[in-house]
């Protein structure tokens, strides 16, 4: 992984929507930190260090069992990274889930992720 490729946000992504955990977490780094866009707090709920991620991903595969992240486009700038996607799925109410969101990536010197920073945007039918 470079710092400078945008390719490796495309290849993140593709293992997100292959539910792949273990080859997601191989893109994070050992200090990692998620951040997701429902919590309590200003910055939603923060998972802190590679088991405490896995899980919180989980959750969203577990939340969303056919969640898909499509319409996306990723940039670089140093040591950040920017994912823009529509995300789509069910609950396992039922319930349909379309929303525009962004990742914000803090990256590590050898590209691997540090932070990321989720949001969405609610898209009403």
């Amino acid at each position: 992984m470079y710092a400078d490729d945008a390719g490796v946000l495309t290849r993140l992504l593709a293992a997100f929507n292959a539910h792949d955990l273990d080859r997601i977490m191989g893109f994070f780094a050992d200090d990692c930190v998620l951040e997701t866009p429902r919590g309590e707090h200003p910055w939603g709920t923060r998972f802190e260090g590679p088991s405490a991620v896995r899980e919180g991903l989980a959750q969203r595969f577990r939340g969303l069992p056919d969640v898909h992240y499509g319409e996306d486009e990723h940039w670089m700038c140093g040591d950040h990274g920017v994912s823009r996607w529509l995300l789509t799925g069910t609950t396992n109410e039922g319930e349909h889930v379309r929303v525009h969101g962004c990742d914000l990536f803090d990256l590590a010197d050898d590209g691997r992720i540090l932070r990321k920073d989720s949001y969405w945007k609610i898209v009403q039918p």
